[in-house]
């Protein structure tokens, strides 16, 4: 199941009256090819999925408003996939391209401004164009379609907030994930939650921002998915994963915690347990030589403190002059909170993949 987001030609040839444009334009887009046919599309459930990560939630996120209500314009009939693309479209509603001026010909840092440039010799400077966390909306309205095919076969993906900071959560195995969402946070620990909570918050009104980690837990994943060499299950994971805006970092099982352990310590030892073959730990993060072996899978997703921040920073211009830029806008203290229905999503929409394709591996 591949997903593409929309752009100007791509519409004009599949939709010849329609222009999709994104972030500072009237809205964004995502198609999706592959979904197989049939599949009930349940627009509720994504909507739902759109809530959790629109701006305007909390006073620990931006205090941008967008509905992120979304239409979908092929694709689906009488609530069913077709198996031809399907294609959504979010409208925007709360942009301000005014916002982001000071910035048309200064180069802000940590950000894209000066790759983009450097690349096309033209940016959209208007919040970042796709460099813009925006287009993640477009990844949660997709993986949402993926999780509707991965309960068919009974595949759940969950993600949650890890850490702020220093502040970390025990790990997933002692924590319920059903709680994930009774806080603004997203920690499933409630005790920690209240602290990172107040972490954030005191951050924000530092004017600055603060990064975190964002863990994924993949449960119920059949045996055999992934490829041996250049396509292993973790390797599509770790490219989904640092391919969403902000990411620094991406490791599954033990990770590197790993190297400090011997072999004796480290390997997963196998068992049976009725008719299925197990192991005893899961140093594994259930993926073995590239392929799900059928336990959980589980990854950590480190996300940088977000790049703007309200506070004068030294930078150049585009001739390499030296200039003092500030941030201004609407912009998250911390993105982890938001993060989690998108690591959720790009999970889901590897495992998709990987089912899909399962399937032609055997006679």
């Amino acid at each position: 199941m591949n997903f593409k987001f929309l752009n100007d030609e791509q519409l004009r040839y599949t939709f010849p009256h329609q222009h999709i444009w994104r972030k500072h334009g009237p809205a964004i887009g995502v198609v999706i090819d592959g979904c197989p046919a049939g599949l009930a599309i349940d627009e509720a459930f994504i909507q739902s999925e759109l809530n959790r990560r629109k701006p305007g939630q909390s006073k620990i996120t931006t205090q941008r408003k967008e509905d992120d209500t979304f239409k979908i314009l092929s694709g689906v009939f009488e609530g069913k996939s077709t198996g031809t693309p399907i294609a959504l479209v979010i409208e925007n509603q709360d942009q301000r391209s005014k916002d982001y001026s000071h910035i048309e010909n200064t180069y802000r840092p940590s950000h894209a401004d000066f790759t983009y440039d450097a690349k096309y010799g033209f940016r959209d400077y208007r919040g970042g164009g796709r460099s813009s966390a925006r287009e993640t909306a477009a990844r949660v309205a997709a993986g949402a379609i993926a999780k509707l095919l991965l309960k068919t076969i009974g595949v759940e993906c969950y993600a949650y907030v890890s850490q702020v900071g220093n502040l970390k959560a025990p790990p997933y195995t002692q924590l319920d994930l059903t709680k994930t969402e009774a806080n603004i946070v997203r920690c499933p620990d409630a005790a920690t939650a209240e602290k990172m909570i107040a972490l954030i918050d005191q951050v924000r009104l530092d004017r600055d921002t603060i990064g975190g980690v964002v863990t994924g837990v993949i449960k119920n994943t059949p045996v055999g998915l992934g490829e041996p060499v250049f396509d292993k299950l973790h390797a599509e994971l770790g490219k989904a994963m640092l391919s969403i805006n902000a990411v620094k970092g991406f490791e599954y099982g033990s990770g590197f915690e790993g190297v400090a352990l011997r072999g004796s310590q480290h390997n997963d030892e196998f068992y049976k347990e009725g008719d299925r073959i197990r192991t005893k730990t899961n140093h594994s993060g259930g993926v073995q030589g590239g392929i799900s072996n059928g336990e959980d899978i589980y990854f950590h997703v480190a996300f940088k403190p977000v790049a703007t921040i309200m506070q004068d920073q030294a930078t150049v211009d585009k001739s390499g002059n030296e200039a003092i830029v500030s941030g201004k806008g609407r912009h998250d203290p911390c993105v982890v909170p938001r993060a989690v229905p998108i690591v959720e999503a790009m999970a889901a929409l590897v495992l998709a993949d990987f089912y899909l394709r399962s399937s032609t591996n055997k006679l």
